[in-house]
């Protein structure tokens, strides 16, 4: 089953994954189109490329006019992942800037906690081979 670009492939360990990712949107203030509808699970399929184990995104949409003209439209995006969940929140004048900006802080978040992971297991099997070296183990 195929979602927004997801072929169901855990990228990390190449082994089938049992579900899509599942997004949830609430518009809160503002009517949900099809077009923002659309956008917003394009923008979170591209998340992909960094943790291919995400389960669910719930994405909050809305609209404040008593906030200021900069900062009118906010976005808020929860993403499930196993392990600590990732949280991020945006605010422009303009919808589509806000949900391409909290993309780009989840992208960030991804790239960090993927670095983490890699550099964690780098550290892990240059301490073995270390082992191996001075005790023969």
């Amino acid at each position: 089953m195929e979602l927004f670009g997801r072929e169901g492939v855990d990228s990390a360990k190449n082994l089938s994954y049992p579900f899509p990712m599942h997004v949830h949107i609430t518009p809160r203030h503002l009517p949900l189109t099809d077009g923002i509808d659309t956008y917003v699970k394009n923008k979170l399929s591209h998340l992909d490329h960094f943790e291919g184990r995400i389960v669910g995104a719930h994405v909050v949409l809305w609209h404040d006019h008593s906030a200021p003209p900069k900062k009118q439209y906010r976005v808020k995006v929860h993403l499930a992942l196993p392990g600590p969940d990732l949280f991020a929140e945006a605010g422009e004048d303009d919808l589509y800037a806000a949900i391409d900006k909290v993309e780009e802080k989840l992208n960030g978040e991804l790239r960090k906690r993927k670095t983490k992971l890699v550099d964690r297991r780098r550290h892990v099997e240059a301490r073995r081979k270390e082992r191996i070296r001075r005790f023969g183990r």
